[in-house]
């Protein structure tokens, strides 16, 4: 089973120096049909203006990966982390017993971002944070393994380790640029198209446009036009 997510379905909120797109259920947005899919809960595409951003708040028994499309964005958490983030580079903190931070876009280009929030394995574990680069060779033309869980056999494999049962992957695609990838019919799996246009399994993409799957074997990804594109595996 797979179901089409269009872009503009998503939830929205423009507040001035934040213009952000909700994928599932999150703040003032609430639909009780989207929300989450699996152990996916949040997948929000912000834009955050120069010289803003999200103050110091909290975070507890959550899996935040923040993932850089434009722009850069300045991390500081109560752990004592501080640095800033830009595409290309993928962030992963681990709220566990509780964290508090802020992200701040310290520059004048607009902040592109994705911010995924993925519920974690475990309860109350101790607070991390991890910020990684990708190569941009890694994803050109095929799927790139950004996340796997802790102790998984391919974790080694991965750019980053995930207190929670989840992969990511992530690539770019263009012209007759190619990759399939064996999904799971006992797992669910979903795609976001960050940037471009793509085809995922027979179905034409735009930027912002999404697919839930469910109880499928493959996915089959091309014909794609400044594609940048995110797949997970998630619980069922």
């Amino acid at each position: 089973m797979i179901t089409l997510r269009p872009s503009l379905a998503r939830g929205h909120a423009q507040h001035g120096w934040l213009d952000s797109f909700h994928s599932f259920s999150f703040a003032d947005y609430f639909d009780p049909a989207h929300m989450g899919w699996g152990n996916l809960r949040v997948i929000n595409d912000d834009r955050v203006a120069g010289q803003r951003g999200f103050g110091t708040h909290g975070h507890r028994d959550m899996e935040i990966v923040t993932y850089m499309l434009a722009g850069e964005l300045t991390h500081r958490d109560s752990l004592g982390h501080g640095a800033a983030i830009r595409p290309g580079e993928v962030q992963r903190m681990s709220a566990g017993t509780g964290v508090r931070h802020s992200e701040m876009n310290q520059g004048t280009e607009t902040a592109h971002l994705l911010q995924i929030w993925l519920l974690p394995a475990a309860r109350d574990l101790p607070p991390s944070y991890d910020q990684q680069v990708i190569s941009p060779a890694d994803k050109r033309g095929r799927l790139h393994l950004v996340g796997a869980p802790v102790g998984a056999a391919d974790a080694a494999q991965a750019t980053l380790q995930l207190n929670a049962d989840a992969r990511l992957w992530a690539g770019q695609f263009d012209g007759d640029e190619a990759a399939t990838l064996a999904l799971d019919p006992a797992r669910k799996a979903y795609v976001h198209l960050a940037c471009g246009r793509l085809t995922v399994n027979g179905h034409a993409l735009a930027a912002g446009d999404a697919l839930l799957l469910a109880q499928e074997s493959a996915l089959a990804i091309g014909q794609g036009d400044g594609a940048e594109v995110l797949v997970f595996d998630l619980e069922a």
